[in-house]
């Protein structure tokens, strides 16, 4: 007890520090903030292949849930590079390991003007393990595609906020650094 009596103390005098540093929650306000207001509607164009697919819903999914405000209609253009590599190898030759990556190469069209107002990609890579089972090999990469999506998905969402906040903020995009 006494250990935790000057931890709690610590806490109560540093939390109103934090409120002076400035920073805010990026989706702050729901539909009236400046993420939802910034971007208002965004059109995810069709993308090709099955990683395409899941591609598209994993945006729809996401953007549906903050593009409810009232701003600017934008398209969203999006062009996958999906690959897969096998690296691990056992004496008889044979794969054992396999790298997938998904790669998205981005941009964000305000359909007022045509005008480009962001170009950015956005990647992710997992390991799979190759088994002797050629059924569970596939499913393995099924499965480790449905996920890269859904990373890769987050990665763009997450660009577009920033990118919609940085406008609010009165900062061009050709200031703002590419997100990771």
């Amino acid at each position: 007890m006494k250990r935790i009596l000057p931890l709690v103390a610590l806490t109560l005098l540093t939390a109103p520090l934090l409120t002076a540093c400035g920073l805010r929650p990026v989706y702050g306000g729901g539909s009236h903030g400046a993420v939802a207001q910034g971007l208002g509607h965004v059109e995810v164009q069709d993308i090709a292949g099955k990683s395409g697919w899941l591609m598209r819903n994993a945006l729809n999914d996401r953007l549906g849930a903050i593009s409810n405000g009232s701003g600017p209609s934008y398209r969203l253009v999006v062009k996958l590079d999906d690959q897969i590599s096998g690296f691990g190898l056992r004496s008889d030759a044979a794969i054992t390991r396999e790298r997938r990556t998904l790669r998205a190469r981005y941009q964000l069209i305000d359909e007022a003007t045509g005008a480009q107002v962001l170009d950015d990609s956005a990647s992710s890579d997992a390991g799979i393990n190759a088994t002797s089972s050629e059924y569970a090999t596939i499913a393995a990469e099924d499965t480790a595609l449905e996920r890269l999506s859904q990373i890769v998905a987050d990665q763009i969402v997450t660009r577009l906020a920033l990118y919609a906040t940085r406008k609010e903020a009165g900062q061009t995009s050709a200031s703002a650094p590419a997100a990771q």
